[in-house]
């Protein structure tokens, strides 16, 4: 019962839809209809302005990391946890206020990893800076972090004393669940057509 109470906790929160509330409070604007035609903070970012974008990375990435912690202070298992952030996660991409639509979940993954796994979300921050500097494309750097999420936690559980093997796994679904959600930015990268990132 507790774990089915924290799961219904974490799909609420990831549910939340940051960028098209702060849209709408800020410019009266339903970010998904301009751009990407998407809720999450790039778009915000292209759409509303630097600062409302920024807001928006950090609204997605807290209810994130909220809701696993909520979940840890509630003394869940680690392999509970796993499940928990998996849920958080697939509340902002099929949020429940918005038709089950919704963000491609790369900024709530990071407030779920920031507490999970804090070396690999580093690691994956320097990654995608790094891709993004050189390329420009924030879906380029996305794609790859996720690529390397399930490969860098598979390479920091597996030296602990007690690896959860949960945990990867659902690294490994989570990793591949934000590629597929990138699909169209992988055709437009293929083909050239693809938005850059300009400050």
């Amino acid at each position: 019962m507790k774990l089915l109470f924290f799961i219904i906790i974490a799909y609420f929160l990831g549910s939340l839809p940051s960028g098209v509330w702060i849209g709408k409070i800020a410019k009266n604007m339903d970010i998904r209809n301009y751009g990407s035609k998407n809720s999450g903070a790039t778009n915000a970012y292209r759409i509303l302005g630097a600062k409302y974008g920024i807001m928006v990375l950090f609204a997605d990435a807290f209810k994130g990391f909220l809701a696993v912690a909520l979940a840890s202070a509630g003394g869940l298992s680690p392999n509970a946890l796993s499940i928990v952030a998996l849920m958080v996660i697939l509340g902002h991409s099929l949020s429940f206020f918005l038709a089950f639509k919704g963000g491609k979940g790369v900024a709530t993954s990071l407030g779920v990893f920031l507490f999970l796994e804090p070396k690999v979300t580093f690691l994956l921050i320097l990654v995608f800076v790094i891709v993004v500097c050189i390329t420009r494309y924030i879906s380029l750097g996305s794609i790859v972090a996720a690529g390397l999420l399930p490969i860098l936690t598979f390479y920091f559980e597996v030296g602990k004393e007690k690896t959860n093997w949960l945990l990867i796994l659902m690294t490994l679904i989570l990793g591949s669940f934000v590629i597929y959600r990138h699909r169209s930015n992988i055709i437009r990268l293929l083909e050239g057509t693809e938005n850059k990132f300009t400050l």
